[in-house]
């Protein structure tokens, strides 16, 4: 690694990027349309006989109790895409990106993070820290590609409270400068994406630039996770078993809260195999008793029956109050299921099947975010989202981690 100043936070690396055919390699997040089995299917028939991402991630929509082979698979592709002259490596670089969507630009560097510097519980003092609460029955799949991979790619995106534009946003000034990393249209409407690689100059002001922001932070917080919180939960829970040096850094994109492109969207909920009327009724009966003074307001949606709902809050934000209650009716009806959906167009679809349920509602804003962990700890899980689900970070960057 280059090391610039002494308090570095944030690292380059040593970075693998696709040879050709950017377009086939790169997939969006695997925790992106969970319900929408159809989206998968049609990424498998566009990058059927190729190199891509898709062959080395587990995509949720596929999720299931035994994932054994699909994992072992997975584990050989990525030594075969290793041994098999895929990959270029860049050694000790960071990537200044450029992602063109839905008419605005979202700026960003892919570098490294020091796993000892981040935690997912909720109270920590770290200097990076979980945004919503870490869901653990989650890890486990992950925990087990990971484990024995000799890869690593990121969809994680940290977020940085820099108000005055003083890291990330520079570079695109001088980006002309840097030598070009790759530059082609995403798959399935995810917009077009540019990448840079830093010179050892630009790096080193990233890192004095982030060191700098952090003296005026009173609480001692860096960053906060965005986007892809369960896969940095893995990635530390995989460094505490094994202490391996490698495994303790995880590659993830940094981008600032203050970047124009960066809107925050409500993730819905929908559950399956579920009475609709009877969640709702019993919804209500559950928060007259528990809520206070004020008032929330809910969209449902059903085959049987569809309206709004006016419950008393049980929590700050409308997800608090509907998620605690989903939980606590899930652990009574074990066969009830909920996904988490972002678009609501996508919760009105899932709800013309009988038996489901899905919620809209009102989302916080990014200006809540920081001090809300600061105060708080962790929010709900899967508050919030930065932006649509096409607007997600694709897989696109890679670094051996065996």
């Amino acid at each position: 690694m280059i090391m610039g100043c002494d308090m570095s936070h944030f690292f380059p690396a040593d970075i693998l990027l696709p040879k050709k055919n950017f377009e086939k390699w790169a997939v969006v997040a695997c925790d992106q349309y969970t319900s929408e089995r159809d989206y998968w299917m049609d990424v498998e028939r566009m990058v059927e006989g190729s190199p891509s991402a898709l062959n080395i991630i587990l995509p949720e929509v596929y999720l299931k109790k035994d994932n054994t082979e699909r994992i072992d698979a997975i584990n050989k592709t990525m030594e075969e895409y290793i041994d098999g002259d895929v990959f270029n490596e860049y050694k000790d670089s960071m990537i200044y990106v450029e992602r063109e969507s839905n008419h605005t630009v979202r700026r960003g560097i892919v570098g490294i993070i020091d796993l000892e510097d981040y935690e997912y519980t909720s109270g920590t003092d770290a200097l990076i820290r979980a945004t919503e609460a870490t869901v653990l029955d989650r890890l486990p799949p992950r925990i087990e590609i990971r484990k024995n991979a000799s890869l690593e790619m990121p969809h994680v995106m940290l977020l940085v409270d820099d108000p005055e534009l003083s890291v990330i946003e520079p570079l695109s000034k001088n980006k002309s400068d840097y030598k070009k990393a790759y530059d082609f249209r995403l798959m399935k409407g995810g917009g077009i994406v540019k990448g840079w690689f830093l010179d050892k100059k630009a790096i080193n002001k990233v890192e004095s630039s982030l060191d700098n922001l952090l003296k005026t932070k009173k609480d001692n917080m860096l960053f906060a996770v965005g986007d892809g919180n369960h896969s940095l939960a893995t990635a530390k829970e995989c460094y505490n078993l094994s202490k391996d040096p490698k495994q303790r850094y995880a590659l993830v994109e940094i981008v600032n809260i203050h970047d124009k492109s960066i809107e925050f969207e409500p993730i819905y909920r929908v559950l399956f195999n579920v009475d609709p009327i009877e969640f709702i009724e019993h919804f209500k009966i559950y928060t007259d008793h528990m809520g206070g003074n004020s008032t929330q307001w809910f969209e449902y949606i059903s085959t049987k029956k569809s309206g709004f709902l006016e419950v008393k809050s049980t929590a700050k934000l409308p997800i608090g109050t509907l998620q605690a209650y989903i939980d606590r009716y899930i652990q009574a009806h074990p066969n009830v299921r909920v996904d988490y959906i972002h678009g609501s167009e996508t919760v009105r679809t899932l709800c013309k099947a009988p038996n489901t349920l899905g919620f809209l509602f009102n989302g916080m804003k990014k200006s809540e975010l920081f001090p809300a962990i600061a105060a708080d700890g962790s929010l709900p899980r899967k508050t919030f989202s930065m932006g649509h689900a096409a607007d997600k970070r694709f897989y696109i960057e890679a670094r051996k981690i065996k």
